[in-house]
Parts: C-alpha cells; sequence; structure tokens
C-alpha cells in the first residue's frame, strides 16, 4: 500500500498550490490513499467547508487538524458529518464533535489514520501517548496505521515515534511548516519524519508575508500576521510505502526544487 501525506495547507495560496501540484504528484507516485492536513487552510486558522470541498476535489482522501481545528465554528457540524475529516484524537471530554481516526479499505487492507496533537508548548489537551495507544488497541491486528501528530516540539514527535515503533507503520509530524531531512525506519519497522512541511507560500516566513514576522521580532509588540496571497509557491509532502519493509521518502516543490 503507498499513501501520500501532504502537508499543511496555508490559506487560499495553500489550496492554490495543492490544486496545482497534487494530480501531478499522484500521477507520479500512484498512491492508494492521499492524506492532506488542512488545518491552516480557513486562512491559517482552522477549515470551513468551503476550503474542506476544495482540498478534497483536489484529490485528498483523508483530511487531518490540528491546534486551529475548532477555530471555524462550522468545522462541527463538518464533523459531524464527514468521516474523511478527523481532528485529533486526544481532545479532553466524552462530547467532542468528530472523530480522531478513520479507517479506510483499500483492496483487501485496512488503513487507520489517526490524528493526534502534542502538548509541549501547545494547548494541554489529554496524554497523546496513552490515546494512541488506546486507539490502537481497539484496532483489528492487521490494520495498517499511519499517524498525523501535530506538535511543536521535535522531541515529543520523536519519543512518540519510538513509543509506537512496532506498533504503528508510520508517524509523520506536522505543524512547525518546515521540512525535516530525517525520514528514517526505527528500529522495529516504523517510519518516521519529524516534519512534513507546508503547503503555500515559498517567500513568505512559515506561510506567512515575511514583513510581518520579521516586524513582530523587531518591536516585540503583538503584530497581525498577513497571508501571501500572490507568490512563488512550495508544496512539500512525503511518499509512504507500507509493506513487509515500511518505506519513507520527504519530498518538495519549490522554485528551487521544480517538479520532474
Amino acid at each position: 500500500m503507498r499513501l501520500i501525506f501532504v502537508g499543511d495547507v496555508m490559506g487560499q495560496l495553500g489550496i492554490q498550490t495543492l490544486q496545482t501540484y497534487l494530480p501531478q504528484i499522484k500521477a507520479k507516485w500512484r498512491p492508494q490513499v492521499t492524506i492532506v492536513n488542512g488545518e491552516n487552510a480557513a486562512n491559517g486558522r482552522g477549515i470551513k467547508e468551503k476550503q474542506f470541498k476544495e482540498i478534497l476535489k483536489a484529490g485528498a482522501d483523508v483530511i487531518t487538524l490540528g491546534n486551529h481545528a475548532f477555530d471555524q465554528s462550522e468545522v462541527q457540524d463538518l464533523l459531524q458529518k464527514n468521516d474523511n475529516l478527523i481532528r485529533p484524537a486526544n481532545y479532553p471530554g466524552n462530547a467532542v464533535p468528530g472523530s480522531g481516526v478513520t479507517v479506510k479499505q483499500v483492496n483487501q487492507e485496512h488503513l487507520a489514520v489517526i490524528n493526534l496533537q502534542g502538548r509541549a508548548m501547545m494547548n494541554p489537551l489529554d496524554d497523546p501517548f496513552q490515546k494512541a495507544q488506546e486507539i490502537i488497541g481497539a484496532l483489528p491486528k492487521e490494520t495498517k496505521i499511519f499517524v498525523d501528530f501535530h506538535a511543536e516540539a521535535t522531541s515529543e514527535k520523536a519519543a512518540l515515534a519510538y513509543y509506537l515503533d512496532g506498533r504503528i507503520d508510520a508517524l509523520v509530524g506536522t505543524h512547525t511548516h518546515v521540512q525535516t531531512n530525517d525520514a528514517r525506519t526505527l528500529s522495529n519497522g516504523t517510519v518516521f519524519l519529524t516534519d512534513v512541511g507546508m503547503t503555500g507560500d515559498y517567500d513568505g516566513i512559515i506561510g506567512v508575508k515575511s514583513a510581518s514576522s520579521v516586524r513582530r521580532f523587531l518591536t516585540q509588540r503583538p503584530t497581525r500576521y498577513e497571508l501571501a496571497e500572490h507568490s512563488r509557491m512550495q508544496i512539500n509532502y512525503c511518499v509512504v510505502d507500507l509493506s513487509q519493509t515500511n518505506k519513507i521518502q520527504a519530498c518538495q516543490i519549490n522554485p528551487d526544487q521544480p517538479f520532474i
């Protein structure tokens, strides 16, 4: 089974980038499942029905979220009605809209996609380590498992990957918007990438106009972040092959690394 995972789609430029490149990426790699993190799709904060439909139309099978999951009020209804849109599973309480896991049938196999959120330097959700263990324990034994771990700290992402090594097939981090150069297979067969990167503006700073980000550091005062509407584009993704020997490859398309 082969899957494509695309990093955080940032605003409308991110949607445009996805529409431009995802069909070409899928034609090249021919994945059975395409997963896209869409938690920044609505102007950088959450997702609305418009962006949800646009990402699906561009070629996604499953959309994951993160710390901005509930920033848009209409997402609650979207989560209730669509099992291909999932939010972090470790939100506290029993009345959280939607689910943090979805299972897709791929030929004769099943793939579980799990969305979790870290706690280091982020909102104090429930323990992602315990929640992951609960979800995995409830899945049929032969299920392939992919985890999108939306977290700030590199150490927390690596720690969860090592904790789950051998019990899941792949764990890929999101949230920091910069692709890391550490795609690897752990000792018990789980493949891991600290962060897959983002999709959208190539000339800004992690998806926002560089001037507004620089201004914030210069003045040390609150500054309104602005997203680029017209800019050079980038898309960061990874290709994951799940078989007896799992493999992962990090990929980028941008002006310095054009699509081939």
